[in-house]
């Protein structure tokens, strides 16, 4: 019996033994499990660390880049403006001096045309009506303000080159001529300034303008043939030719 009870109670201290080993591999296994879920948590929130680091270094050179973009920009707007202010300083200083040039301009012009004017009341009297009413233009336009300093050079320039133009060139023109008292209509021809003359529209009347005395003269039936090659020349109804008319004698150099 004795032997039995400490068989009995052998074995009940080695359940026991064993029931206390088990539940403390039971409390390792879960503490162990406690310390892999924390570990685990703790490397998450590492990676989303390392993660938000990696934006905030990548966003960190994105500003750093733009930023020096922004610079190279700066410096050339710098450059920029700086030729911007030179240029403004240049037109200020031209505008300036344009408005002292068309303080001295405008009476130029006023003279230029008042010699031109004198200049065709003394010259050969063809085409009076036209050359007469682009003076009274001219001077119209020196009274508006809508028209710049420039173009109303231009347009006295223009009126000079036309005058100048008269005289290398032959034209015929139809216009009305006193003749015995009475407004004919004729043919006038001009060849150049050195000569103008009028043929009535049936021929029987010629004449030319004698500039020493400042008059017509009637040319009878002498230069009847020759005035009316002339018109046919100058209508380029035919080739040029050598053309016999009477001029007056140059006047002497004073």
């Amino acid at each position: 019996m004795r032997h039995l009870r400490a068989v009995g109670i052998a074995v009940l201290l080695s359940l026991t033994a064993s029931a206390a080993w088990g539940q403390g591999v039971s409390d390792v296994m879960s503490a162990q499990q406690q310390g892999n879920s924390a570990a685990q948590a703790s490397q998450e929130r590492i990676n989303d660390i390392v993660e938000q680091t990696r934006d905030l270094a990548g966003d960190y050179k994105a500003v750093v880049k733009e930023i020096e973009g922004l610079k190279v920009y700066n410096r050339l707007l710098e450059t920029q403006v700086g030729g911007q202010n030179r240029e403004i300083r240049q037109l200020d200083e031209s505008m300036d001096e344009v408005t002292v040039i068309e303080r001295q301009i405008v009476p130029l012009m006023i003279r230029m045309i008042d010699g031109l004017e004198q200049f065709i009341s003394l010259d050969v009297p063809f085409l009076m009506d036209e050359r007469s009413g682009r003076i009274s233009d001219l001077r119209a336009m020196m009274e508006r303000a809508d028209v710049t300093a420039a173009e109303k050079f231009r347009r006295v320039m223009e009126a000079y080159q036309i005058e100048n133009d008269y005289g290398r060139t032959i034209e015929a023109y139809k216009g009305v001529q006193t003749i015995d008292g009475g407004d004919r209509e004729v043919d006038y021809l001009r060849v150049g300034r050195v000569g103008l003359y009028y043929q009535t529209l049936d021929t029987q009347y010629s004449g030319a303008w004698d500039q020493s005395a400042r008059s017509w003269t009637d040319l009878g039936n002498t230069a009847r043939a020759e005035i009316r090659d002339g018109l046919r020349i100058a209508r380029k109804q035919t080739a040029p030719d050598l053309l016999t008319l009477p001029v007056g004698a140059p006047e002497a150099v004073q």
